[in-house]
């Protein structure tokens, strides 16, 4: 499948036709200085200069431009790059009227980015009418942001009346990198506690744990992070309402110069090119290397923070132009990061040159404890997969099947050895009543969870007892008893908080286990199969009636063990107004990178 895949900027429009399988670029061409001068570039060609500025105009002489160079080879579609999805998408969505209005209506969040990508999709539909089109968001990677995450410390009104909150940037990217480090290290992403390093013009930093984004360092707009070629990143926001009453600057003046004339460019007073700051620096200069100073140092603290975050650091990726390129900055990075377990390898970093037959490059010495990764980010074959997939259909399930929903209070799964010592040498659970999943049942006995804050009284113990101890509890009963829980599916509960139990006949202090469980759905594997998805995928679920609404980011467990049945907590429950018999129907999936590329192989094979 042949995708066209086009990036429509205020000034210039990249545009490529991918071919989805191989991963191969067929072609690719760019509209350089669109208000003035413009001009087309292929590559190896001479540029076609165009009479006449606009984008309507450049993009009418671009496609049959393409199509004369496809020489015949069909298009299946088009996928559109969008930087900014807001609150509203949470994944690539197919194009039509409504889309296209909310892309409109949030235009006020990215003024310099989504016009000229609106543009470029509503000439794409009016010179091909037939195609089916696709927009990709720069910010759906990152809507699984946890609101720790992505809230501001401003008053909540506001925060309401204008949808102020933390989006993040990058996101296909971050994605992209991430899925390719899991299949370069033989294991599963949803497995794995990653931190990606997106550094080009623009940089941001994601914390990705197994599989979702859970912070990056964008946050309402691609100013606030890290240094950037000519962006400031963060800054003190008193400094700004100073500098307006100093400098006597309007708004848009001030904006002007956070995001033209600050980050690398305002540092070094020379370039905002990276490339150019090494050389110069190299001579002497030493505007440049406090300049290169800076900018690692915002990396290496965002680094530290999002490895306390996660508690879990498997790997770190470099990726886009001085991620890939610089060995200069990779070191400087991994300096003093030694207390994280990471180890650089000078010469395989020094030596590094990425190239299309080989995107990944391993820099850690055997005894790194964390895999550091350069990759060659592709956001173009990120998006024409995404657009693929939904030209195919892929990501499209039975909607048939109702399926039940129930409301799981706070419970325990203990080892037997830990039910002894809470209970007893020699102690067996006893069955007060069985569950709807086979097999398991609510016990008689329960236990006590001692807190910082409070304890909980008369916890039930589920059985039978598992190999590890873990605690499930929602997110009333983390603040109710002053413990910081992360949302984790079933099992995943490496560094997450321990919590005291007390049991009549003694206590134990648990080093870790304490979780809000992830949503999910428990299916046997005749169910995913009429449902047409796989163990762990990520669905949503909507429920019907007056209600109307959507619980997105549901994880599937498959197993012959298990009941169809979906499963949340208390406080999703009660928010949702969720009765017993209630229903939902499975709506679209998020299928993972590895496990997409695994179903495109087996088409293919």
């Amino acid at each position: 499948m042949q995708i066209l895949v086009l990036n429509c900027g205020s000034s210039s429009v990249k545009a490529a036709v991918v071919h989805t399988i191989s991963g191969k670029t067929t072609l690719s061409a760019d509209i350089e200085r669109i208000p003035q001068n413009p001009f087309i570039q292929f590559p190896g060609e001479e540029p076609i200069a165009l009479t006449q500025t606009g984008h309507s105009y450049a993009l009418e002489q671009l496609f049959p431009l393409i199509q004369e160079r496809l020489k015949g080879q069909a298009l299946a579609g088009i996928g559109h790059r969008v930087a900014h999805g807001g609150h509203l998408f949470d994944r690539a969505t197919r194009i039509d009227a409504a889309v296209i209005q909310q892309i409109e209506a949030l235009s006020e969040l990215a003024p310099l980015h989504n016009p000229p990508n609106l543009q470029g999709i509503q000439i794409a539909l009016q010179l091909f009418p037939e195609l089916p089109q696709v927009a990709v968001f720069d910010t759906a990677f990152h809507q699984t942001l946890p609101n720790r995450a992505k809230k501001y410390a401003l008053p909540q009104d506001l925060n309401e009346k204008y949808q102020l909150r933390r989006y993040g940037f990058h996101g296909t990217s971050h994605e992209y990198v991430a899925q390719q480090a899991a299949e370069y290290l033989e294991a599963d992403l949803r497995d794995l506690c990653l931190i990606s390093c997106h550094l080009g013009s623009g940089c941001s930093i994601a914390a990705i744990e197994y599989g979702r984004s859970i912070e990056t360092s964008m946050g309402m707009t691609p100013l606030e992070g890290l240094v950037m070629s000519t962006r400031s990143g963060d800054v003190d926001p008193g400094i700004l309402t100073f500098l307006q009453e100093k400098e006597g600057l309007s708004a848009k003046e001030l904006e002007e110069k956070l995001n033209r004339e600050s980050g690398l460019l305002g540092l070094s007073g020379e370039s905002g090119d990276m490339r150019d700051i090494l050389q110069k620096a190299g001579e002497g200069h030493e505007p440049s290397r406090q300049a290169i100073q800076i900018f690692t140092h915002r990396i290496r603290k965002y680094i530290g923070a999002y490895a306390a975050i996660m508690g879990k650091l498997d790997g770190i990726i470099f990726t886009a132009g001085i991620g890939e390129n610089s060995a200069v900055i990779r070191k400087r990075v991994c300096e003093r990061l030694e207390v994280l377990g990471v180890h650089l390898d000078t010469d395989r970093n020094k030596d590094l040159q990425l190239s299309e037959e080989e995107p990944i490059g391993n820099l850690s010495e055997p005894r790194s404890r964390v895999q550091i990764l350069a990759i060659k980010t592709n956001e173009q074959l990120a998006i024409a997969r995404k657009t693929a997939g939904l030209i195919q259909e892929r990501d499209r399930v039975n909607t048939l099947p109702a399926i039940p929903i129930a409301i799981s209070a706070r419970h325990v799964h203990l080892t037997q050895e830990t039910l002894e010592q809470l209970y007893g040498p020699g102690y067996e659970l006893t069955i007060k009543k069985w569950l709807s999943q086979p097999g398991q049942y609510a016990a008689n006995e329960t236990v006590t969870l001692v807190g910082p804050k409070n304890n909980i009284e008369h916890v039930r113990i589920l059985g039978p007892c598992r190999n590890i101890n873990q605690v499930e509890i929602s997110r009333t009963d983390e603040f109710f008893l002053g413990i910081d829980a992360p949302i984790r599916e079933s099992g995943k509960i490496q560094n997450s908080p321990g919590v005291k139990l007390i049991g009549p006949h003694g206590h134990v202090k648990l080093k870790e286990g304490l979780i809000c469980a992830w949503r999910h759905i428990h299916m046997t594997p005749e169910d995913a199969n009429i449902f047409g998805v796989e163990d762990r995928d990520v669905v949503d679920v909507h429920i019907g009636g007056n209600r109307d609404l959507t619980f997105g980011n549901v994880l599937i467990r498959v197993s012959p063990k298990y009941k169809l049945e979906m499963h949340i907590d208390t406080d999703e429950g009660n928010a949702a107004e969720i009765k017993p018999g209630d229903t939902g129907v499975l709506g679209s999936t998020e299928l993972s990178g590895t496990l997409s590329q695994r179903r495109i192989s087996k088409k293919k094979g």
